[in-house]
């Protein structure tokens, strides 16, 4: 295999480049090929192939060296010739800086020339327009007007017969037709003007020029020489102003910007340019109020007109800011006029919810607005307009929302009780009434007799939620619609009127219904029905108080009305807490005069000393199981009508009236040993169903009546050492005595003389 530059091209791999050298050769490949494995031969080719990358290796290292050699001449050629390059370019700048210096030598020149020229010029433009504008006074001193600019009948009559023969061939509709100093605007055929109506306007422009000037200098005149020429020069001077009016008028109409921009130019310099704006304001609005929605409206015409009065108008913020004040005190006031007036002594609630919907909304639109240019101080200028609009409203909204919300409330009240057919009763109407409620309070006598209300709690969720609804409305209108000093002051007064017909018309006569309805504590078949009074009381309170919260507390954190707000929801809440205390105490009372009835009727004396020791088969008396069964459902009866801190209060005061009824209970008896080993069954089954309560404390009382309990069965002997015992060590050695003497064996077994 001859040895060439190709071979070692890339990717070049010198393993493959030997084995491909190897199998080229006879007798290099294996021994199990065709011909035997001659390494001679191999190593004979090996060499010889050596000698000719060798050679190769020599002929390339010269033709790299010729290479080189070459290059580091043409490299000392181009340098020179860059160095040629750069003595040229530095000749080159030198004429530049050279010509530029001449340059600015010649400019120099030309503007000090340009100044002698402007200085003799401007002095003759100065006397050639004074000149021209003495002859155009001098005409209307004359009283005859002879310039064409003011004066030409050719150019009318042209104009006048060029407009007639396009009327006649291109009628236009009436409501199109625009006439303009002789002239109709044709251009609802879609078709050119004529060539003398396209120079009218710059006609019109220069009379405008010269009367405007000749205008000025009538105002420095003596009026009694020059009455007469000023009163000409007024007269044409009004007249071109209602021409270039007139046809900013037509251009609008025809849509040309162009030609508005120009006319408003020169209408810039007259008196009657304020009238120009009210025109192209007027003619904004025709045709732009065509939805039901018309803040919508307003929104879409200034979009479109701030696009354009910025190409019209030199001064667009004010022309936008006349355009808003001019759309506010028309159509916006109109609109709020019309949808307030007629519901403000008709229908009050929608009067107050357009109130707040027109309010809202002109707020909403002057929020958009201020997104354009109207000047320095457009946040107090949209204030001013909105103020204007609806400061008649809202000097009066507190008084008729709190009218609406005293009418809605008591409405909605009296509808719940002609719904439950009850007639609301004065509660503390008189001294003797205050009085019973106070005895009441302080004691649990039941002063008259107690009211039947059928197991109506006369609360009712549905009811709370209106309420609650309405006042919240209430407050959204309030935090609308009042004014930021006067706003913690109405809220609070919305406040007080929902503490008056929801905490003292609805909780607060309900309970005092409820209290007069928790019937005495020895009667029979008593409906304990003011826990559910309790349950709602409870469930409405947490609403009410999360309306104080979300609504009220953001609209009076920072003002002085927050510590009174604090106060009056502290006291509406204590004296709830006051008759709500009072009605369960007088509840619980009730609950253990159902016991004592349960255990006076169902324990018998031979109960606990039964007849027949040895035939006693029973694992607790009736008595205890009813009782059990009874305070069960109590006790779940106040889990469900309490939550938190409370339940565990009045459990514990219940179950604290429960072992005490059930300690006087059963020292009302004598015990044989079988009758002591059922009394302990029986406060085995109490302290069961003390379980219940979840109590530490109730549970600990009946551990110690459990202990108690055994002294009725315990053998003599062995008497003291329980009275010893842990839960008994800590007791009143007459309690222990007391239990001891309630055996049948007490004087027969001499006990007493282990306590003397």
């Amino acid at each position: 295999m001859a040895a060439t530059a190709q071979l070692f091209e890339e990717p070049f791999d010198a393993d493959e480049y030997i084995e491909r050298l190897a199998w080229r050769t006879p007798g290099g490949g294996s021994k199990g090929g065709a011909e035997a494995f001659d390494p001679k031969k191999l190593l004979e080719e090996f060499v010889n192939h050596i000698e000719e990358l060798k050679q190769l290796d020599e002929r390339i290292q010269r033709k790299v060296e010729k290479l080189e050699q070459q290059c580091n001449r043409e490299g000392k050629e181009f340098a020179h010739k860059v160095q040629d390059l750069q003595r040229s370019n530095q000749v080159a700048f030198q004429h530049f800086q050279e010509l530029d210096e001449h340059i600015s030598y010649v400019a120099t020149k030309v503007c000090h020339l340009g100044d002698q020229l402007e200085g003799v010029n401007t002095p003759r433009q100065r006397a050639v327009e004074a000149q021209r504008l003495m002859t155009y006074f001098n005409e209307f001193l004359d009283g005859e007007l002879r310039s064409d600019v003011f004066n030409n009948p050719d150019k009318e009559e042209e104009q006048e017969d060029g407009a007639i023969w396009i009327a006649f061939f291109f009628p236009c509709p009436s409501d199109l037709k625009e006439e303009v100093g002789g002239m109709v605007s044709m251009s609802c055929i879609g078709i050119d003007l004529l060539p003398a109506y396209r120079d009218r306007l710059w006609e019109i422009k220069e009379a405008a020029d010269i009367i405007q000037k000749l205008h000025l200098i009538a105002q420095e005149l003596p009026f009694d020489r020059f009455s007469d020429v000023k009163a000409k020069i007024a007269s044409k001077y009004h007249d071109l102003e209602r021409q270039l009016i007139q046809e900013f008028t037509a251009a609008q109409r025809r849509g040309e910007i162009g030609r508005m921009r120009e006319v408003a130019a020169v209408l810039l310099h007259f008196k009657g340019y304020a009238h120009c704006v009210d025109v192209y304001i007027k003619q904004c609005q025709e045709g732009a109020y065509m939805r039901n929605d018309v803040f919508e409206d307003i929104a879409l015409l200034c979009q479109r007109v701030n696009k354009q009065v910025g190409e019209v108008f030199c001064s667009p913020e004010t022309v936008m800011a006349k355009l808003i004040q001019s759309i506010f005190e028309n159509k916006i006031q109109a609109h709020v006029k019309e949808r307030l007036d007629e519901t403000r002594s008709s229908d009050v609630e929608q009067y107050l919810k357009n109130l707040y919907d027109l309010y809202t909304r002109t707020t909403a639109l002057a929020a958009k607005l201020t997104d354009y240019n109207l000047g320095t101080d457009k946040h107090t200028f949209l204030s001013k307009l909105i103020k204007n609009i609806f400061s008649s409203y809202l000097e009066s909204y507190i008084d008729m929302e709190r009218r609406y919300l005293q009418n809605r409330s008591g409405m909605i009240l009296q509808r719940f009780y002609d719904s439950k057919n009850h007639q609301k009763r004065p509660v503390g109407a008189g001294s003797i009434q205050d009085l019973k409620d106070r005895i009441r309070q302080r004691t649990n006598l039941p002063l008259g007799p107690s009211i039947d209300t059928h197991g109506e709690t006369l609360l009712s969720q549905e009811v709370v939620v209106n309420l609650l609804q309405e006042t919240k409305h209430a407050f959204e209108r309030c935090n609308k619609l009042s004014d930021p000093a006067d706003l913690p002051k109405n809220a609070f007064s919305i406040f007080l009127l929902l503490v008056e017909y929801l905490c003292v018309d609805h909780i607060d006569y309900a309970l005092e219904i409820g209290l007069s309805a928790i019937p005495s504590a020895d009667a029979k078949n008593a409906n304990l029905y003011f826990l559910d009074v309790v349950q709602q009381a409870n469930t409405i309170f947490h609403l009410f108080d999360k309306q104080f919260n979300d609504h009220l507390m953001p609209l009076i954190s920072s003002s002085p009305k927050l510590t009174e707000c604090l106060l009056k929801k502290k006291e509406v809440i204590e004296q709830m807490e006051v008759k709500l205390d009072t009605g369960i105490d007088r509840t619980l009372n009730c609950i253990m005069g159902q016991m004592k009835q349960i255990l006076a009727t169902e324990q018998k004396k031979t109960d606990f000393k039964p007849e027949d020791e040895n035939n006693v088969m029973i694992q607790y008396t009736a008595a205890c199981s009813k009782v059990c069964s009874y305070v069960s459902k109590q006790v779940e009866r106040v889990r469900r009508s309490m939550d938190g801190k409370n339940v565990d209060t009045v459990l514990t005061e219940l179950g604290v009236r429960f072992h005490r009824l059930i300690h006087e209970h059963l020292q009302q008896f004598s015990y044989s040993s079988m009758g002591g080993m059922l009394a302990i069954c029986d406060v085995a089954e109490y302290r069961k169903c003390a379980k219940d309560f979840r109590v530490p404390l109730v549970l600990q009382l009946f551990d110690t009546l459990h202990a108690l309990c055994n002294l009725l069965v315990v053998a003599p002997d062995n008497l003291k050492q329980v009275c010893s015992g842990e839960q008994l060590t800590n007791l009143d050695r007459n309690l222990l005595h007391a239990f001891v003497q309630l055996r049948v064996d007490y004087r027969s077994a001499r006990l007493g003389r282990h306590f003397s």
